[in-house]
Formats: structure tokens, C-alpha cells, sequence
């Protein structure tokens, strides 16, 4: 616990504008973690041309 608190601290101004601000990028966040997930998946696996594929089909 101590770590995490001190990891909050460090970057106090981003954790107490996220708790206070009425706007969000949650959406957003969400876009680009299932994209790297994605891209991850199909790298271990396949070539360019398949994730291509993948993504003009989504």
C-alpha cells in the first residue's frame, strides 16, 4: 500500500484533477486497449496482412 500511495503522489495535480473534473477519456482508453490487445494477439501469431485483414473487417 505504501508504494502505491507514494506512486499517487507522485503525480498528485493528474489523480486530483481525474477525481474532480466532470469530463473523462474512459471511452477513448477503452478504444486504445482493445486495439493493443488486438495488435498484440495478432502479432504473436500472424503477418501484417492478417491483422489488416482483422481491422478493415471490425
Amino acid at each position: 500500500m505504501q508504494g502505491f500511495a507514494g506512486f499517487l503522489r507522485q503525480d498528485l495535480e493528474a489523480v486530483t484533477a481525474g477525481l474532480t473534473l466532470p469530463w473523462t477519456c474512459g471511452v477513448v482508453e477503452g478504444h486504445v486497449n482493445r486495439v493493443r490487445t488486438l495488435k498484440r494477439a495478432m502479432h504473436v501469431r500472424a503477418s501484417f496482412e492478417l491483422l489488416r485483414a482483422a481491422r478493415l473487417l471490425a
